[in-house]
């Protein structure tokens, strides 16, 4: 990103070097990682964050780095949880390797962002918000879980289940970028609201995708619904209906009835259920907005503003 010019760079340094190894195995496939390694909105945030407040610090590298490198440690722990074979277009290393090597190299990652972050000199308050971070992860997977064997996830469920999933990274990512630049109590809390609503907003866009996208947006489409899990376009189109407990009932019983799938796709498209789930996506967009006006007006502003409105149309 050619604004955040050396405080990218060094990023990218960053991120580069805290995943050197001796272990060719290891090298090769972090640097297969690093060649498809997505939109880095992570680290893009985490900066702007910083500069819309004051100077990029030192710190504020190491936490922009170490959120990125979170993010992938987690990925691939998820995508041995959930058997997934594809990612970003490309195979996962689970697929490529084995579930045990990509736990391996998920704590690799991992060890190698809690470096970062201890060799900060705000490291006493940052490792708080990482750890917060992971706690929320595990408890937001488990939530996922077991509401997907249940089946009665309410909008409460799923919202909580996308800030520990989604939003708890970006408000670690958002609120060490304060910290790093000795943000004032507005500015901090103004970061950490922005984040909250922009996880909430890019997950919804996310869960929307899974309905309407295609196979541009890296993974296959329909996977949430397969894994039974109960998504904001299906639980707007279950609002009012006289059909909900027999929709919820066949989601309980996907695994042995896998054509139940089309038919609750096609009950949320005649439900407008994706209609609900945009409508949804607009408010979190919106609150995401109005967090940053508590930033002075300027070019980091602008891109933060422009990338919250980024989840109204993306389509990967």
């Amino acid at each position: 990103m050619a604004f955040l010019g050396a405080d990218w760079d060094r990023t990218l340094a960053l991120i580069r070097s805290q995943l050197h190894s001796d272990v060719s195995l290891l090298e090769d496939t972090n640097d297969r990682i690093l060649s498809n390694n997505g939109k880095l909105l992570r680290p893009m945030i985490s900066l702007l964050i910083a500069r819309a407040i004051a100077l990029p610090t030192e710190d504020s590298a190491h936490y922009a780095a170490a959120t990125e490198l979170f993010h992938n440690a987690t990925l691939m722990h998820d995508d041995v949880a959930d058997k997934s074979t594809e990612r970003r277009g490309r195979p996962t290393i689970a697929a490529l390797l084995g579930p045990s090597a990509a736990v391996l190299i998920g704590d690799y990652w991992l060890a190698r962002a809690v470096d970062l972050v201890v060799s900060s000199s705000h490291y006493r308050e940052a490792i708080p918000l990482f750890s917060r971070t992971l706690t929320d992860l595990a408890e937001g997977e488990m939530l996922q879980m077991e509401k997907a064997s249940s089946g009665d996830t309410t909008v409460a469920d799923y919202l909580r289940i996308i800030h520990c999933k989604t939003g708890s990274l970006f408000c670690a990512a958002a609120e060490t970028a304060a910290l790093s630049v000795e943000a004032s109590a507005g500015q901090y809390a103004a970061a950490r609201a922005f984040a909250d609503a922009f996880g909430k907003a890019f997950q919804i866009k996310d869960d929307i995708l899974d309905y309407v996208g295609t196979d541009a947006l890296g993974k296959p489409v329909g996977v949430d619904l397969r894994e039974q899990k109960i998504t904001l376009p299906l639980l707007g189109a279950l609002e009012g209906s006289r059909h909900e407990e027999e929709i919820r009932a066949k989601v309980r019983e996907i695994p042995a009835h896998p054509e139940y799938c089309d038919e609750i796709r096609a009950f949320v498209r005649e439900r407008d259920g994706i209609g609900f789930a945009i409508k949804r996506l607009e408010t979190w967009v919106l609150r995401a907005e109005e967090a940053l006006a508590a930033f002075s007006d300027g070019p980091a502003k602008g891109f933060l503003t422009e990338i919250a409105r980024y989840n109204m149309w993306r389509e990967v």
